[in-house]
């Protein structure tokens, strides 16, 4: 047991838990959330799944996560597998999330596509919210193009959002959130929201048309063909080991058009300054050809 697990185990007694959670069963689980997933879940991270589980436990009658564990091994529908991805998978987000990669598409990605849409005629415009998680993010990226990119409607402009969280979706493909959320989007996007009563806010109509939310497991095939202008994996990668990121940050370059952008979370970095891209600002990058 590592000195982590230990210090986890004297401040959350599994002896003094509703169910029993053995090691091996954690190394079960952990094991498969990697083969499926690529999430890296180490000896620390017992506790954040006894958390995520337990109420799945219960709702399947079940007295101890050994019981869980062979009912993942016996389930040949494969449906129990997607609910464990989804309790498991973290969904840490809100509207504007690190701002100056906001400020940055509308201040430099918007204006280069434009001057290049003039000399080529092609209004084209794509960009990728790789994690979308429950949609905030592709629709600050929607409020932005919306708002800075001149004459909008006359532009073949799409946002894909992906997550491997099927619940998180269909949050997204709703389109409503809390009225909390409204404090969090700059003064000059919140004309476009529409409120809906005291405690709900709903996205518009024009951003939701703008916006396809899709399954997709970052570690398998991609059905998109591209190219992309724009991609937005942000806090993603922090789960994942380092021959994971690297292999997906160059997938990510061979969907992305020249020149064109590459956004990551605030303490993330590429390995070894990927020499497919040049760093253009903090956590923003653009391929280098």
């Amino acid at each position: 047991m590592t000195l982590a697990t230990q210090a986890a185990a004297r401040e959350f007694p599994f002896e003094d838990r509703e169910f029993p959670f053995e090691d091996k069963d954690f190394r079960f689980l952990s094991s498969l959330v990697l083969e499926r997933t690529g999430i890296v879940l180490k000896d620390h991270k017992k506790n954040m799944m006894y958390s995520r589980l337990a109420r799945r436990l219960r709702a399947l009658g079940m007295t101890d996560f050994s019981q869980y564990c062979k009912h993942l091994k016996d389930d040949e529908s494969g449906d129990e597998l997607p609910v464990l991805v989804n309790a498991i998978t973290t969904n840490l987000t809100k509207f504007f999330r690190e701002p100056h990669h906001f400020d940055h598409l509308r201040d430099t990605v918007i204006p280069a596509l434009v001057e290049e849409a003039r000399r080529t005629g092609d209004k084209r415009l794509r960009i990728w919210s790789a994690g979308c998680s429950s949609g905030e993010e592709p629709y600050s990226i929607a409020m932005v193009l919306r708002d800075a990119l001149p004459g909008i409607e006359g532009w073949d402009a799409k946002i894909l959002a992906t997550d491997l969280d099927t619940n998180m979706l269909d949050t997204g493909r709703r389109g409503h959130y809390g009225a909390d959320g409204l404090s969090l989007i700059p003064a000059g996007y919140r004309q476009q929201i529409e409120k809906r009563g005291g405690d709900e806010i709903a996205m518009p109509d024009q951003a939701r048309e703008m916006i396809a939310f899709k399954h997709l497991n970052l570690l398998h095939r991609w059905p998109m063909k591209g190219p992309f202008d724009a991609i937005f994996c942000r806090n993603v990668m922090i789960y994942f080991d380092n021959e994971t990121k690297e292999a997906l940050v160059n997938r990510y370059a061979r969907m992305l058009g020249p020149k064109r952008w590459l956004f990551i979370g605030h303490s993330e970095t590429l390995l070894d300054g990927n020499s497919e891209f040049a760093l253009e600002g903090r956590t923003i990058y653009r391929r280098r050809h």
